[in-house]
């Protein structure tokens, strides 16, 4: 009996002894960094990369599901406004919003010239814009040739029975100098030969331009004006290359006049150019349309809509721009993923197809029917990151090890920021303005001058990234000067506005940065020139080799942009402090 109660104790005491162990390794706690998510320690302490505290990391309840799911209360979808929708088909419909400008038609702008050789002794149209009437006087010409052949007229008239052949020839030498048969049976009737003959106009239209002036020689056939018939207006629209593929002829354009507010118009592209312009890059398209009450006038500014269906068979499925996230080539989603377990989220790589205004066309991806989220997604991955789960940044996820940091093959300077909160506001707002601004075609030596500013800003940042305050005066002044030398007179109409107002925040924020002493100052300073240097770039479409890089913890974790030559990551905004905190946005 007493071996008995011995064995019992070896096989089934020491057996619950050891699966007692095995459940406390089981809840061993994992300790990692709210900055830097890929980050694991099994104890507390401080981060490696920043310094902050370490916070215990919670087990995800949806392990069992699915390990690269990340799993949302209701009460944190709400408090992260995460909406979601089902994935659908339908028509892609692309809005194509196109800017330009009235123009006279060229098939009813003509010369109105003169038939006989002469001197301008009266001209009864003065200034260029008057309405002229077809038919009514416009110059009163002394021609030696018309005296001539009025003499000629008189004698032919005398002989017409004898002669009836030369009395008609000399009749039909003036009706082609545009003397109507009245003038010439006038001449017949008096006896007299004029000196001075009116110059009758051939078509009604306004006056664009005078071209002589009284006491001026002109000969047969010589244009005296120009003028154009308005009845009828040409709408020029600019097509970019990227929008070639969305518009034909015959497309229907919705379109409005900026000086003429609450009125719309309406045409068809009756013509589009079959070659590019080499110097803007687009094409034109062109619109005609009535214009009986003259409205419209020449060189009005228009903005359009094109409403183009792709051309390709069937139905396409469709997201909100809101849905997508993406990181240089890669474009992700999350898909809402109910279980009995509750609700998950898990990322999901999808290819994208063209663009259509607020969403885009999905070629690869998802399904019809799926459901994803269309608000909050910067939330969510937010959360994936802390949690260690594959996310934008992290596409493989964050693994554990023991006592130190397992870095992901995305991260730049030796790491990957989380998207905290005022992160995902910024990021969120940066794709709103990206969304909203408008790119303009510009002169080459324009863009040659933005990139000479783009050059000049780099030194700038460099003398940042060393803490050298005067140095990075010094080249601030360099990049003053390179921006007052930008020739303003290079981009017209709206571009010329756009650029004066890219110019004071560039001017203004340089100019604070050569007059100032303080280091810090000089770093927020910046923030503001970064961001307009990017976005003017961006919206004249300047071609810089380089990339925007972000570091999320500069201004008390508010964060800041910077451009940088090269993609490693060398903060300006703390220098030796914290030098490679930040990564890679985008590339220029």
């Amino acid at each position: 009996m007493a071996g008995g109660l011995l064995l019992g104790w070896v096989f089934f005491g020491r057996s619950e002894e050891v699966h007692s162990h095995a459940g406390t390794s089981d809840t061993e706690t994992v300790w990692t960094c709210s900055m830097h998510p890929q980050i694991r320690q099994n104890e507390p302490g401080s981060c490696p990369i920043c310094g902050m505290d370490l916070i215990p990391l919670e087990n995800s309840t949806n392990e069992s599901i699915d390990a690269r799911a990340i799993s949302m209360s209701p009460t944190a979808m709400q408090l992260a406004n995460v909406s979601t929708a089902v994935v659908g088909e339908g028509k892609a419909v692309k809005t194509i919003r196109l800017n330009g400008k009235v123009q006279a038609d060229e098939r009813l702008v003509y010369s109105q010239s003169t038939h006989f050789s002469g001197r301008v002794e009266k001209l009864t149209v003065n200034f260029t814009g008057e309405f002229v009437s077809k038919g009514s006087t416009i110059a009163t010409l002394y021609s030696p040739e018309l005296v001539t052949a009025q003499e000629e007229l008189l004698e032919a008239h005398k002989i017409r029975k004898s002669q009836p052949y030369l009395y008609q020839a000399a009749r039909e030498k003036l009706k082609n100098w545009k003397l109507t048969d009245r003038q010439i049976d006038q001449i017949i009737s008096s006896g007299k030969v004029g000196d001075k003959f009116p110059v009758k106009a051939d078509q009604s239209g306004y006056v664009i331009s005078k071209m002589v002036n009284p006491g001026d020689y002109v000969k047969r056939g010589q244009a005296l004006y120009k003028m154009a018939n308005l009845s009828r207006v040409w709408v020029l629209f600019d097509v970019y290359e990227s929008e070639l593929p969305w518009i034909n002829k015959k497309d229907s354009v919705q379109f409005t006049i900026g000086s003429l507010p609450g009125k719309k118009f309406s045409g068809v592209i009756e013509y589009l150019d079959p070659v590019i312009d080499p110097k803007t890059r687009v094409a034109k398209a062109r619109v005609v349309v009535k214009n009986g009450d003259h409205q419209l006038k020449p060189e009005m500014f228009a903005s359009g809509e094109v409403k183009s269906e792709i051309a390709r068979p069937g139905t396409q499925l469709t997201v909100p721009k809101s849905a997508v996230m993406w990181t240089g080539k890669r474009s992700v989603v999350y898909v809402k993923l109910q279980t009995d377990q509750g609700l998950h989220f898990k990322m999901r790589e999808v290819t994208l197809g063209p663009a259509l205004g607020d969403a885009f066309i999905v070629e690869e991806g998802l399904d019809p029917g799926e459901e994803i989220v269309v608000n909050g997604t910067f939330s969510i991955d937010a959360a994936a990151q802390l949690a260690g789960k594959p996310s934008m940044m992290s596409p493989q996820g964050a693994s554990s090890s023991q006592g130190g940091a397992a870095m992901t093959g995305h991260s730049h300077g030796g790491m990957t920021p989380p998207q905290t909160d005022h992160s995902q506001h910024e990021v969120e707002k940066q794709l709103e303005v990206n969304k909203s601004d408008q790119t303009y075609a510009s002169d080459p030596e324009f863009r040659s001058q933005l990139r000479a500013v783009f050059t000049a800003y780099l030194p700038v940042k460099d003398a940042l990234v060393a803490s050298d305050v005067k140095m990075a005066s010094q080249r601030a002044k360099d990049l003053l000067s390179v921006i007052s030398k930008v020739d303003m007179t290079l981009v017209k109409g709206d571009a010329h506005k756009e650029w004066m107002k890219d110019l004071e925040v560039l001017h203004s924020t340089t100019k604070k940065m050569v007059n100032e002493s303080d280091l810090e100052i000089e770093r927020e300073m910046l923030s503001p020139l970064s961001d307009q240097l990017f976005h003017t770039l961006k919206k004249f479409q300047v071609e810089v080799s380089g990339f925007r890089q972000y570091c999320p913890m500069v201004a008390d974790n508010q964060g800041a942009y910077w451009l940088s030559d090269s993609d490693e990551v060398l903060n300006p905004y703390f220098g030796n402090k914290m030098l490679t905190c930040g990564n890679v946005e985008e590339e220029l």
